[in-house]
């Protein structure tokens, strides 16, 4: 089988060392020439919670350089660039070939639309990964792979790509992959979004009561958006259920219950869990480059307008995080007790 990674970030290095490490046949596109002459030199390196390996994939700058068409594409893009690329592969591609989504947010739609959505496979990336350096990746954290058809169908390349999938983490086929995304895109709207705008790691930033709250108003009005546009959510790790999170009325007028104190309690304990995270957003605006804020929390008020939805807090997360994009800000912890 050919495989063919786009996209040498955190998440696509990950993938591609384990199954380059594993002898799969695949070719990385890495559009960076310093990371492209950093992995042809030393290997690309993954550190970590696992074993450190080291592995030397094949890896082109450009997709033109493809030298067979791929039976799957796993596309590691920011979601900014994920309906350019798209269309830049189709001529690369097979009639069935199978293009997976790695981003943040939900790219699916875009994807599908260009190639069509019987060869659009929606996956969940459930683990962090941060990239150190030009052919440096470290994974902070374990979680799992959740990977599933458009139409819900438990097809044979999806147990393949869950086969592959496996040699680096737990994979679960969905039949509700829409519902995974959108809880996986909630998540996302909390975290990475506060980590780019105060610049800390996930353990440090949900330690604070504010950054708690302000978790618990996006995930209240993202999943008011779920209600109405019935959307039927999936459990985060497959434990959380998104909708148990919303925030009550007698918990918005009132300082402390002792469900309300439930939920802070839960949201600290996935920062210990998850505490070396580094928010994919904030690195981002380290680099210098522009965030996937349009694809989490702009996704959702996008969803939002569609039926008048009132959600004042993504609005504002929004608002920030294009400041910092615009240098008019900087990432800071002081900017949390802004946002409420």
């Amino acid at each position: 089988m050919k495989v063919v990674i786009i996209g040498c970030g955190a998440v696509g290095g990950i993938v591609a060392g384990y199954l380059s490490n594993f002898n799969y046949n695949i070719q990385l596109v890495c559009k960076h020439r310093e990371i492209l002459e950093s992995i042809e030199n030393n290997g690309l390196r993954i550190e970590g919670i696992k074993e450190h390996i080291i592995s030397y994939p094949d890896v082109v700058m450009d997709i033109s350089q493809i030298n067979d068409k791929p039976d799957i594409v796993f596309l590691a893009t920011k979601a900014n660039d994920v309906e350019e690329v798209t269309k830049i592969i189709v001529p690369f591609l097979k009639d069935d070939t199978a293009v997976v989504s790695l981003q943040n947010g939900i790219c699916e739609d875009f994807i599908a639309e260009i190639i069509r959505p019987d060869r659009t496979i929606g996956c969940v990336v459930g683990w962090g990964a941060t990239l150190l350096g030009p052919g440096r990746v470290e994974l902070t954290s374990d979680g799992e792979f959740i990977v599933g058809e458009l139409d819900g169908e438990v097809t044979h390349r999806l147990l393949i790509i869950k086969s592959m999938l496996e040699k680096i983490c737990q994979v679960k086929i969905s039949t509700n992959i829409y519902g995974a995304l959108y809880s996986k895109l909630v998540i996302n709207s909390c975290i990475t979004t506060l980590g780019a705008i105060s610049g800390l790691y996930l353990g440090d930033m949900l330690n604070i009561n504010t950054a708690r709250t302000i978790c618990l108003h996006v995930l209240s009005e993202a999943v008011q958006v779920a209600r109405t546009n019935q959307i039927k959510l999936e459990k985060i790790a497959g434990k959380i259920d998104p909708f148990k999170f919303a925030l009550t009325s007698k918990e918005i007028n009132n300082n402390f219950s002792f469900s309300l104190l439930k939920k802070h309690l839960m949201i600290q304990l996935f920062g210990l869990k998850y505490r070396r995270l580094k928010s994919s957003s904030l690195q981002s605006l380290e680099r210098g480059k522009l965030t996937e804020i349009d694809y989490l929390n702009g996704y959702i008020i996008n969803k939002a307008r569609q039926f008048n939805i009132p959600v004042p807090v993504n609005e504002k997360l929004v608002t920030m995080v294009k400041a910092i994009e615009a240098g008019k800000m900087k990432s800071d912890r002081e900017n949390l007790y802004q946002i409420l």
